[in-house]
């Protein structure tokens, strides 16, 4: 399938969407890691020797004026600063989120990223 040029334009423009998550709470699933790729080798940033690094948030809706809460959803996010200080269990906050869209051999999804993360006084 030939995709036209401003199909193209389109998916590019949903590339590093600011994400306002101040509706939710960020709880960490699993500890921040250095991000490897399918083969082991450490990712880094575009045109830099810096690794990149991952963590699994839950974010779940703060709750509503009468209780309700709604469901949460697990995102596995793309730090670009070094997550020091942050463990499983902790309350954090993302620097900087965004979220992009991509496609590839028939799948599709999102993928988040972030500046990095702080952790949130209780």
């Amino acid at each position: 399938m030939r995709v036209s040029r401003s199909i193209k334009k389109e998916i590019s423009a949903m590339r590093n969407i600011p994400v306002n998550l101040s509706g939710f709470k960020l709880r960490v699933v699993e500890e921040p890691s250095i991000k490897v790729d399918q083969n082991g080798a450490v990712v880094t940033a575009y045109g830099t020797d810096e690794p990149l690094y991952t963590v699994a948030v839950f974010a779940k809706p703060v709750a509503t004026g009468d209780g309700y809460r709604g469901k949460g959803e697990e995102l596995r996010v793309t730090l670009t600063s070094s997550p020091e200080g942050i463990e499983e269990g902790d309350l954090v906050e993302l620097i900087a989120p965004t979220v992009s869209f991509w496609e590839r051999d028939g799948r599709s999804g999102l993928t988040w990223r972030a500046q990095g993360v702080k952790p949130v006084a209780r």
